[in-house]
């Protein structure tokens, strides 16, 4: 395993910076677990380890252990090859966080560990939504930390113009409030690009599709599946409300900055996206609100992309044990709790989603948790994402007239030459 972690780093060993990414007293540790261990090295990503939570946890590890907690904060950009590196080395940094649809990857190349027997201490009820993303090839090699997911952001003046005294509750009645707005004629119903590409895979979540499959011993596309299509049928009547470019994503504009121009009805979007229309237009605060995605029937929300973050420990840490006390504190039900309660996260538990209360934009999108899910759980799916990524290609041919089932071979020969690279 760690022979083929050495191989995925190849010329990237010899161009990436890791300075400081072991702790230095990792070879005058007794024994093999590292229980004596003077420090802990843990890799958080920028913007994931809020100041509170983090000062909580380390005091609390290092009360409990006696150890000292080095805490480095890496940046998101060219992560998996620093990271891919960083694992190979003799001194990795001993508890990492990896995004949850990055964890196959590393646990493919044998750089994260085996966290089999902390699941059946901790894990039992973990959320299993959040814990899919932790297993590979039936093994758990991270644990979910936390995740997020998007939500309908709207404009209550707008609604409330239109005649709309409620939020909907199943997709009918989103269609029907949307038309509403429509009739009215003042606003744009929902802001919607074409390439919305997260909203879309959430819909294919709830249609129990599945876009690649196995042919042999490789994937291939599989976005010829009528469950595929019929997400995308979805996604087509709700960008019929949309006057959003059938060929941009939500980044080409901000959405956030179209709705903050007070003109759009709802977008769909992850709750942070209103802070950003407030800093645009101070003004709209006041008129934004939040609801969940409503699915077909009222008890079960529309599948959402869970966009989040596991941890896991480096295989070649010297520190097993010791890293493990320290998620055993990161993850108990206090912490998660108190990370859901600083920045809206929702927790790894549906037990402790309560905690959530008083975000008005997390509170809207912890129901849909239980039944969310992610993009393909491959280490080949990286690749598909690349751009120009041939599912957002998919998207705009079938919202400009090609058939679900042309559309999907048009982009199909794309999509396999990409699942068929080496990781």
């Amino acid at each position: 395993m760690r022979r083929g972690l050495i191989a995925a780093t190849g010329v990237a060993a010899m161009l990436v910076s890791v300075a400081a990414c072991g702790s230095s007293d990792s070879d005058k540790d007794s024994g093999g677990n590292g229980s004596q261990a003077k420090s802990l090295t843990v890799w958080f990503m920028d913007g994931s380890n809020p100041p509170g939570w983090t000062k909580s946890v380390q005091a609390e590890f290092e009360q409990k252990t006696g150890a000292k907690l080095d805490i480095q904060v890496q940046k998101w950009n060219g992560i998996q090859q620093k990271l891919t590196t960083a694992l190979s080395e003799s001194a990795p940094p001993d508890v990492v966080e990896v995004g949850n649809t990055q964890t196959s990857f590393y646990a493919q190349t044998g750089g994260i560990a085996d966290l089999g027997d902390l699941k059946k201490e901790i894990g039992a009820d973990w959320t299993d939504s959040l814990n899919k993303p932790s297993v590979f090839e039936g093994k758990q090699y991270a644990a979910p930390w936390y995740a997020a997911s998007r939500v309908v952001i709207y404009n209550k003046k707008i609604w409330a113009d239109a005649g709309i005294t409620d939020t909907p509750k199943t997709r009918a009645e989103f269609f029907k409030d949307l038309d509403a707005i429509q009739k009215k004629g003042d606003a744009e119903p929902l802001y919607l690009p074409g390439q919305n590409w997260y909203f879309f895979d959430g819909l294919t979540i709830g249609t129990g599709a599945d876009l690649v499959k196995k042919d042999g011993s490789k994937y291939v596309s599989n976005l010829g599946d009528p469950k595929v299509a019929k997400a995308m049928d979805i996604y087509k009547q709700y960008q019929a409300f949309s006057k959003a470019p059938k060929d941009k994503d939500e980044a080409n504009p901000q959405q956030a900055d179209v709705f903050a121009k007070g003109k759009t009805g709802a977008f769909i979007g992850m709750g942070w996206e209103a802070a950003t229309a407030i800093k645009a237009n101070p003004e709209i605060e006041k008129e934004i609100g939040y609801f969940t995605i409503p699915g077909e029937t009222a008890d079960k929300p529309e599948g959402v992309f869970l966009g989040g973050s596991n941890l896991a420990v480096a295989e070649g840490s010297k520190k097993k044990e010791l890293a493990k006390e320290f998620l055993k504190i990161a993850l108990s039900d206090k912490n998660e709790a108190a990370l859901s309660k600083e920045v809206g996260s929702i927790p790894n538990k549906d037990s402790l989603l309560s905690s959530v209360k008083g975000n008005l934009a997390a509170e809207a999108a912890a129901p849909a948790a239980k039944g969310g899910g992610t993009t393909p759980l491959i280490p080949e799916w990286a690749a598909v994402e690349n751009a120009p990524n041939p599912v957002k290609a998919y998207m705009t041919a079938v919202l400009e007239g090609k058939s679900a089932d042309e559309a999907a071979k048009q982009v199909e020969g794309d999509m396999n030459k990409r699942l068929s690279q080496k990781q």
